[in-house]
């Protein structure tokens, strides 16, 4: 049974819908609902056949249910769109070509020639998809990425697994069993989703304040220490690109005998350890933000992927061999899926290489780039949340309505962007998302300096708070 969540008193603690982060959608009459459908776009059908059905009052209750969410696809056109064409990081939608900071391959690895060219080698020896769970028969690539990983991460071990969604609601509902997961407020959906699953098994999911050292342990002081203890978080949020005091937590996770479960997908391979030859503020290896922060392992797992700054469609476990080994027979994802496919373990192998090799380079370009977008902001007084220096920089309207006009203003002026609209976040936090990547050109990023320059005559924005 999930305990009520006490009512947090920062609005960092809502997430996606309405006041309630994870609430059903408000109810809208039916009618209403079937005008919206009716507005939104309907790709034609390649047979010719109608795509919409009529008539079925199931599929009209719930349409009522997700109304908000399909009305993205109308009134955005960086929703649900179809790229027809990559050079660069420049993309065409249509007719028209963008600049794409929407990316997440922060290294520019999905374009670095020396990765492209070792996948044809992987797939004349493996072929494209060896169809084995893993349990069955793990190729030898897994065991060498492993092997690699350990060393880059400097853990005791590391376990390979499709995606970080596979992990959290597989890995997740393992770790915890019958006991209580401490989820912060501002979580990934997906480990709130793994939260989710594991809960259906059993568990109690408690949520602290995003960040809120003292109310995480007046939960854990209030909490069964005979039970399995989970503290889920992010790493570097996938919207402020900020990390928390990972330190900290893992203070406290040793001191109640729990364990801190912390998902870095947007720092691994972009932050690492410090050396004294390093290039940039990111420092070297982009081995992670436990390495970054320089926190030991104890008590901790941390779960990320390759899919952001490896450009491949692998994650991982950083973990205890003992875990590691209960995993294999416990986690459904290593006894029931597919690996995954060849050229995705190929790239991996190959951008560990490059990575070892030219890797700080590139987040040294990374850095500048993004220095460059933050700077620019700062000098036009727009407030963003980033306090890192990472390349994850949201730019949040004062007025959440200007957003269908604001999408279409950059999409019209060549520039792409994640779009974060409510109900997809709360109303006070919409706005827009831009993912600096290696990859993107010193022109491009002109180019999306002017238009972030312009907007201020345009659109209501959160004005920076000047500092003396």
């Amino acid at each position: 049974m999930v305990k009520p969540e006490p009512k947090p008193s920062d609005a960092d603690c809502a997430m996606a819908t309405n006041e309630d982060p994870h609430a059903a959608p408000r109810r809208r009459t039916t009618d209403r609902v079937k005008r919206r459908l009716d507005d939104v776009p309907v790709s034609p059908s390649p047979n010719a056949k109608p795509r919409r059905r009529t008539g079925d009052g199931w599929l009209d209750r719930w349409a009522d249910t997700v109304s908000d969410l399909t009305r993205l696809r109308g009134s955005h056109p960086m929703v649900d769109a179809v790229i027809d064409e990559q050079v660069g990081r420049r993309i065409r939608i249509g007719d028209r070509w963008l600049a794409d900071f929407a990316s997440c391959n922060y290294l520019g690895f999905d374009l670095d020639e020396e990765i492209i060219a070792a996948v044809p080698e992987y797939l004349a020896k493996w072929g494209t998809h060896p169809s084995w769970s893993r349990l069955l028969g793990s190729p030898r690539l897994y065991e060498e990425i492993e092997e690699q990983m350990t060393d880059l991460l400097v853990c005791e071990d590391v376990l390979l697994l499709p995606t970080i969604t596979h992990i959290h609601t597989s890995v997740i509902p393992v770790l915890v069993g019958d006991g209580t997961i401490f989820l912060d407020g501002r979580a990934h959906k997906t480990i709130y989703d793994g939260a989710m699953y594991a809960a259906g098994h059993g568990a109690t999911v408690v949520r602290f304040r995003h960040n809120d050292f003292e109310h995480l342990e007046e939960l854990l002081h209030a909490s069964d220490p005979a039970l399995p203890r989970l503290i889920a978080m992010d790493g570097v949020n996938s919207m402020t690109g900020n990390a928390p005091d990972i330190g900290e937590f893992a203070r406290i996770a040793r001191e109640h005998d729990t364990l801190l479960y912390v998902d870095d997908a947007h720092g691994f391979g972009v932050i690492g350890e410090r050396t004294p030859d390093e290039l940039c503020d990111y420092w070297v290896k982009g081995n992670g933000v436990m390495r970054h922060l320089d926190v030991p392992y104890d008590n901790v797992i941390m779960v990320a992927g390759f899919s952001k700054a490896y450009s491949s469609l692998l994650a991982f476990i950083a973990l205890p061999t003992r875990m590691k080994d209960a995993l294999k027979v416990l986690a459904p994802p290593y006894l029931y899926s597919g690996p995954s496919p060849v050229a995705s373990l190929a790239t991996t192998l190959a951008g560990l290489q490059v990575n070892r090799t030219r890797g700080d380079l590139y987040r040294a370009e990374l850095h500048r780039k993004t220095r460059r977008v933050l700077e620019a902001l700062h000098r036009f007084g727009i407030r963003t949340p980033n306090r890192s220096g990472y390349p994850i920089v949201e730019v949040p309207l004062a007025s959440h309505e200007e957003i269908d006009e604001m999408g279409r203003y950059l999409f019209e002026h060549g520039i792409y962007v994640t779009m974060a609209a409510y109900p997809l976040v709360p109303k006070n936090e919409v706005g827009f998302r831009v993912q600096v990547t290696a990859a993107n050109t010193d022109e491009e990023i002109d180019e999306l300096v002017q238009v972030l320059g312009s907007l201020k005559d345009h659109f209501l924005l959160e004005q920076a708070v000047a500092t003396v």
